[in-house]
């Protein structure tokens, strides 16, 4: 009998094409949309609406069944709450980190194997190396697309039950797959959106839910230069949306820092500015793909945002913190952020940055 797969399907072409390899591959194959927000966006639409139907016609021309399952209820406890929170605490967070951690590898992975699955699938452009019980998980094929960024904190028996059918492909080749078999997903957009809430303008979706006060932006003297709208709806490094080109020596300004208790936003002149950078950070909640990290202190690359280049750096761990220093100064290190560890092709594990050591 074969191996029935359950494919997590978004409405995208990689989810699409997943299930369509995985049918060629002789596999047992359900597709599942998964629904984790109940809202409408800021034009009355529910985006789910269009991303389903695509689902179904997806499914349709494969020859595979499908539903839907909704996992609003555990995204607003597991996700989205914490989304807000950091943000209540001055932070960026990163809510794909935590989807995929909490919704599509457990919620939905626990949901598949009571539906009777032996494994679950997704989209997603990383690559599995098994070897014995255990399991690596690798770079994707396409450098450009690479996501095992967002799978960093997931653990063995997670990853023993995972498949990624389009991992060794590019994403030319994706879409060709695609066209080929004329799936109705071959030229749709990749969602560019915060995980599940969609694309929509985030400033006045963040408003809903966090209440805002406006303060002073201040240089690294003190002096105030102009007025922010709510330290919530800033980040380390921004530079857009300040409204403060014309003050000061003409350079562009940068945030480089929060200061919570007295509502102020730090910023500073110059693309160089040492107060962007760090030569360290400190990270909590570090979690490594084998169990374990490789040493109490060990030299790897880390990235510090999706699509950064590998930095060099060497990791000293304490307990389930790490101090990660880095061979060349780091620009705007952000508390919030997930701080990703690789050795070569194979992604070790990451955590939270929680500060940074100015350079």
């Amino acid at each position: 009998m074969a191996e029935r797969v359950v494919v997590g399907m978004s409405g995208g072409v990689d989810s699409s094409v997943a299930a369509l390899l995985l049918k060629q591959q002789g596999y047992d194959v359900l597709g599942v949309f998964m629904k984790n927000w109940e809202e409408k966006d800021e034009d009355g639409l529910c985006t789910a609406t269009q991303d389903y139907a695509d689902v179904r016609d997806v499914c349709d021309a494969i020859g595979i069944p499908y539903y839907t399952v909704n996992f609003s209820r555990q995204y607003w406890d597991k996700v989205f709450t914490h989304f807000l929170e950091e943000y209540r605490r001055g932070r960026t967070p990163n809510p794909d980190v935590l989807c995929n951690q909490e919704i599509k590898f457990r919620a939905f992975l626990d949901f598949a194997m009571r539906s009777g699955a032996d494994r679950i699938a997704t989209g997603h452009f990383c690559r599995l190396d098994r070897e014995g019980d255990q399991v690596r998980l690798l770079r994707g094929a396409d450098p450009g697309k690479d996501q095992s960024y967002f799978l960093h904190a997931l653990r063995q028996e997670q990853l023993s039950r995972a498949l990624f059918p389009v991992g060794g492909l590019t994403k030319a080749e994706v879409r060709a797959i695609a066209r080929e078999n004329g799936l109705a997903t071959a030229q749709k957009k990749d969602s560019t959106g915060v995980c599940f809430i969609g694309e929509r303008r985030f400033r006045p979706f963040l408003k809903q839910f966090l209440p805002t006060e406006p303060g002073d932006m201040v240089d690294p003297e003190g002096r105030v230069v102009g007025r922010h709208e709510g330290l919530t709806f800033y980040t380390i490094g921004q530079r857009r949306g300040l409204g403060i080109g014309g003050c000061g020596d003409g350079r562009p300004w940068f945030v480089v820092g929060k200061d919570l208790a007295g509502n102020r936003l730090l910023v500073c002149q110059g693309e160089d500015n040492p107060l962007l950078f760090a030569g360290a950070l400190h990270a909590s909640r570090m979690t490594f793909l084998a169990g374990r990290p490789p040493a109490e202190r060990f030299s790897c690359t880390a990235k510090i945002r999706y699509r950064q280049t590998d930095q060099a750096c060497t990791v000293e761990m304490q307990g389930d913190e790490a101090c990660v220093r880095f061979a060349s100064p780091q620009r705007a290190v952000t508390p919030g952020q997930s701080v990703v560890l690789y050795d070569g092709p194979v992604c070790l594990g990451g955590g939270i940055i929680e500060r940074a050591e100015i350079a």
